[in-house]
């Protein structure tokens, strides 16, 4: 899973930059596939607080029913700290 939660990561910190918009459903499909993965990983022992946390994450960035927020100051936010969870995920499961 480590390799997915990288790619994660670096898609999210490409999203920073001005990109077109067609890039965005890669990422939307990308994070939400690393964010189901790890909430699949974390209830793995029961419901806790980063099931809750990576299942949140993956409701927000689905590329089916997707959330627009209309603000890239709080997409940009939002992509920080996803890649902060991601990473804080990458970490946990050394």
């Amino acid at each position: 899973m480590k390799p997915l939660y990288i790619t994660c990561c670096i898609i999210l910190g490409i999203a920073l930059l001005p990109i077109s918009g067609g890039f965005y459903t890669l990422v939307r499909i990308i994070v939400t596939i690393g964010a189901v993965a790890a909430t699949i990983q974390n209830s793995s022992n029961g419901i806790n607080i980063w099931s809750i946390i990576y299942g949140g994450m993956a409701i927000l960035f689905n590329p089916l029913v997707p959330v627009y927020l209309h603000d890239k100051g709080a997409w940009m936010m939002i992509d920080i700290i996803a890649i902060i969870l991601f990473i804080i995920q990458i970490v946990r499961n050394k």
